[in-house]
């Protein structure tokens, strides 16, 4: 068996390729596949096969997926130029007859109206279209979106959204890479997963905060585009910070909502909690 995993130099790649060594996948049947040498290099140190390729470099991309029976499809992290990249992959998985052509998507790609979930939609429709055996792994934001801002909440007393009452299933990345190993090495997985944890409003993530600190942290609500020139001013691009915005109006829609059985299915657990992800970061 041939396990591929592109984007493997990047934060949900790279687990990925650990959470299969660590379920008992020989390193010779697993190929990483990335961009950045120097964290190849330390991939092929886990014993796996490391090769280079772009998304942009369809020769490169097919080479890279050359003999895989299993193909996971890492989204690309170029908003707009993600949909002509991803082709690339799987018409490279068309060409080397991959037994499964799995993808990391977005929870309810095919009805979202969320900005992000349109290269999503189109993806997985160019995949579906392809005729080959597929899974989507609709994965909800990541905890490390909210913990990688506690410093910030903590400074400041506050969180700043624009989600209202809306509920997110967020998970870490490790739970989420964990789900995605464990959906390449079912035989017959399902043809989508909506994966997420335990769903929690803003004002339950600074409540969790404040649990866990000590610090007061309250949450404040404001209008997406009050929330995009809070951003800009904190020194994001402007179009990265209408698209968090755009997220939050999103999770107010429900659209980052889901249940907990698929994630927790294929962890065989619960997924990590808020208030355990907030302690590993302190």
């Amino acid at each position: 068996m041939s396990l591929v995993v592109t984007g493997a130099t990047g934060h949900l790649g790279r687990l990925v390729v650990e959470s299969l060594l660590a379920r008992g996948v020989p390193a010779d049947q697993v190929v990483a596949v990335g961009r950045d040498e120097e964290r190849l290099a330390a991939l092929a140190d886990l014993g796996v096969t490391a090769r280079r390729a772009d998304y942009d470099d369809p020769a490169a991309v097919a080479a890279a997926v050359e003999g895989a029976e299993k193909v996971l499809l890492v989204s690309g992290s170029e908003v707009g130029q993600r949909v002509a990249q991803h082709l690339n992959v799987i018409d490279a998985a068309v060409a080397a007859g991959v037994q499964l052509l799995a993808y990391t998507s977005i929870p309810h790609a095919d009805t979202s109206r969320l900005v992000l979930a349109a290269e999503h939609r189109a993806t997985e429709e160019a995949i579906a279209a392809s005729g080959l055996p597929h899974t989507f792994l609709r994965n909800s934001w990541y905890l490390e979106n909210y913990t990688g801002q506690l410093d910030t909440y903590l400074e400041h007393g506050t969180v700043l959204g624009s989600a209202g009452d809306g509920k997110v299933s967020a998970a870490t990345r490790a739970d989420f890479a964990e789900a995605a190993a464990a959906a390449l090495l079912i035989d017959e997985p399902k043809e989508v997963y909506e994966l997420g944890g335990a769903a929690f409003t803003l004002t339950d993530l600074a409540a969790t905060v404040t649990e866990v600190t000590g610090t007061p942290v309250i949450y404040t609500d404001v209008p997406a585009e009050e929330l995009t020139k809070v951003l800009v001013g904190a020194g994001l691009p402007e179009q990265y910070a209408a698209v968090i915005a755009d997220g939050d109006l999103g999770l107010a829609r429900g659209e980052l909502h889901v249940d907990t059985a698929d994630l927790e299915g294929l962890l065989g657990r619960p997924a990590t909690s808020l208030a355990d992800a907030i302690r590993a970061v302190l």
